[in-house]
């Protein structure tokens, strides 16, 4: 192996390796990551709490248990003799020593010595004494109350009682907060499974169909809200490819079609010229034809430039104030001349004023030139050709409105619906009447489109043929 493919191959490796680190995590993980993350956070929160909150319990509780037996004590009539007896039971229960306050304010007892003299005053004035003091060098609990008859009774017990309570409080935590956190952490997993998954299926199916497959299964609801409607989304855009492409064949196919017989035209009587088959005399007639059929696919050219202009995102309009009715006088005065060569009446409906509307005269032109061309084609000798102008009522939620009638042929029913696709209309029709490139009235719809308004059609307007119809917003819709 030479050192230029090992070095190939160690770039590859390299490549791929870091594609791989580069990868981002699943949705899935990602959750359960977050999950078990809270769950260890709301854990720890909840174990410091606790952990402390068992201290303040136990404490709690060993105070209310010498609290009471002090109380008991310092209820009997005689808190003098009580030294002499041992205080009773009390005295034998483990850590605990007795103090005890005469009514003259004497101190006695193995306990005596924790109390200040301020919590001798605390008693006598016949208040409870709950405080901390160190016995010994030992930490212990001081728990005083008042006598009946004077003087107080004194309980006092080691901390170290507590703290043993407090750990096995904070011991039989540990177990269920370790439950709790491997429970958390388990929930994530599947939660995070549970809602990874209708993404991870709507993103193979957004991969199918961006590699060409449709007609992709049904999604079947019953997940959460939001992932029915990006599933239905999906079936919707896999309809909407399908049927866009569909239409793209049949467009390109009909292109095709429209294109192969002026070349094949081309091709044979050029091959006739280059052989010297064509005769000195039969020059200008194959020119002629030649020219003919050149201009026919310069047209389908043109026709086809337009509708990708019009179809693209950065097509431009420059909006103005306009006046439609000069714009509809001067298309009349271009294509009268024309008119005349076919015998065709054009006339002119125009109100008495002028028709003014924030839009691009410009496409106006161009859309009435594309509907006035297409119904020269189709209109015999005689007929007319008629172009009218209504102005929208002020302040109404309709603008103007442009007419190209004609007593031509006119349209069926059911063409009125289909009439503005790609050369349906001319498939329809090239057997019977003149058509152009099937592309004209497709381009008409985009304009009107492009315009802010729509065009319609009737098939069998006032003259008889068809009507169309170009209704523009009005002009505070800008």
């Amino acid at each position: 192996m030479s050192g230029t493919q090992r070095l190939l191959r160690v770039r590859c490796a390299a490549r791929r390796l870091l594609s791989a680190g580069s990868r981002p995590p699943s949705l899935r993980w990602v959750l359960a990551a977050a999950t078990a993350s809270v769950a260890l956070l709301a854990a720890a929160l909840t174990g410091v709490t606790a952990w402390q909150a068992a201290g303040r319990q136990a404490e709690h509780r060993e105070r209310d248990q010498l609290g009471r037996q002090a109380q008991a004590l310092a209820r009997l009539p005689a808190l003098s003799t009580l030294l002499a007896q041992g205080a009773g039971p009390y005295a034998q229960v483990a850590g605990v020593r007795v103090a005890v306050i005469a009514p003259d304010g004497s101190v006695s007892g193995p306990a005596a010595a924790v109390l200040t003299h301020a919590d001798r005053d605390t008693l006598l004035a016949g208040h409870e004494l709950s405080s901390s003091g160190s016995l010994g060098g030992e930490q212990i609990l001081v728990e005083g109350r008042p006598g009946r008859n004077g003087g107080a009774a004194v309980l006092t017990r080691p901390a170290t009682y507590v703290q043993e309570a407090v750990d096995g409080t904070r011991r039989a935590l540990v177990l269920p907060l370790l439950i709790g956190l491997c429970g958390a952490a388990l929930v994530g997993a599947v939660a995070g499974g549970r809602i990874a998954r209708p993404l991870a299926t709507a993103a193979a199916a957004a991969g199918r169909l961006a590699a060409g497959e449709r007609g992709l299964p049904g999604h079947r609801p019953g997940g959460t809200a939001e992932a029915d409607a990006l599933h239905h989304s999906l079936a919707v855009l896999d309809a909407a490819l399908a049927d866009a492409e569909q239409r793209q064949r049949e467009f390109l196919l009909s292109v095709s079609h429209e294109i192969r017989t002026p070349l094949t035209v081309v091709t044979g009587y050029a091959e006739a010229l280059a052989d010297g088959v064509v005769a000195a005399d039969e020059a200008a007639q194959v020119g002629t034809t030649l020219l003919a059929e050149t201009h026919r696919l310069e047209a389908f050219t043109s026709d086809l430039l337009a509708l990708a202009r019009l179809e693209a995102d950065d097509f431009r309009l420059d909006p103005a104030p306009t006046d439609l009715a000069d714009v509809v006088g001067q298309a009349a005065a271009a294509w009268r001349v024309k008119a005349d060569e076919y015998g065709v009446v054009l006339r002119t409906e125009l109100p008495a004023g002028p028709v003014e509307a924030v839009t691009d005269g410009f496409r106006v032109r161009q859309l009435l030139d594309g509907l006035i061309g297409n119904a020269l084609r189709v209109v015999p000798a005689g007929a007319p050709v008629v172009l009218a102008l209504r102005a929208g009522e002020p302040g109404g939620p309709d603008g103007p409105q442009l007419q190209v009638r004609d007593g031509g042929p006119g349209l069926a029913p059911e063409d009125e619906a289909t009439a503005f696709r790609r050369g349906v209309l001319r498939d329809r029709y090239r057997a019977t009447r003149p058509v152009g490139s099937g592309l004209g009235l497709a381009i008409a719809d985009k304009l009107a489109a492009r315009l802010g308004g729509r065009i319609t059609v009737v098939g069998h307007g006032p003259e008889g043929g068809a009507c169309f119809t170009v209704r523009l917003p009005p002009a505070d819709a800008y």
